[in-house]
Parts: C-alpha cells; structure tokens; sequence
C-alpha cells in the first residue's frame, strides 16, 4: 500500500477516534455530574472537530511549513499530498462528529 494512503487512513482513523472517544468519555462523566448526556456529548464533539484535525495531522505548523516551503519552490506534489491529509483528518472528525450526532439523536 502506498505511503499517501496509509497516511491518509491513518489520519482519517485518529481523527474519528479523537471524536468519538472524547465525547464518549464526556457523556460518561455527564452522568457523574448529573448532566444529560447526550447534550454534553454532541456539545464536545463539535468542540473536539477541530482538535481532532490537529492531533491527526500531527500539528498545526509543520503541515503549514511544508505546503509553505514546496509551494514556493514550485513542487505542487507535496503541497496535494499535506492538503490530501488533511482533508482525510477532517472527513474523519465529520464522520465521528455525525455518529455522535446520530447516537445522540440530535441531543
């Protein structure tokens, strides 16, 4: 398997994983606290979207450094291939934040 999928697979899964996990672990200590679950759940998911996109890519600067760096020198493969993983992260965070979503009904 190529390295660009592998990667790209990767990132996908983490982000979900960031997701689904973190609002999971919210809903669990909403009961603690006596709070409603599933409001807090899809409340952190949408909140943990965008951590979950960073923590997949590895960072926020360096990703930005490299299409930076490549785009000014003219090399548009690298450039495609960070763009590529990083809407492979989002659509993971989309994905587990619409689980959450359909878990929760709508909160």
């Amino acid at each position: 398997m190529s390295y660009f999928l592998s990667k790209a697979i990767l990132d996908f899964f983490i982000a979900f994983g960031v997701v689904v996990g973190g609002s999971m672990l919210a809903g669990i200590g909403a009961i603690f606290v006596y709070m409603p679950p599933t409001v807090v759940m899809f409340e952190q998911a949408s909140r943990l979207k965008i951590w979950a996109l960073v923590a997949a890519v590895g960072g926020t600067i360096d990703p930005m450094r490299v299409i930076e760096s490549n785009m000014f020198e003219g090399h548009l493969s690298p450039v495609a291939q960070q763009i590529g993983f990083i809407l492979c992260a989002f659509l993971g965070a989309h994905t587990g934040t619409e689980l959450i979503r359909l878990i929760c009904k709508g909160g």
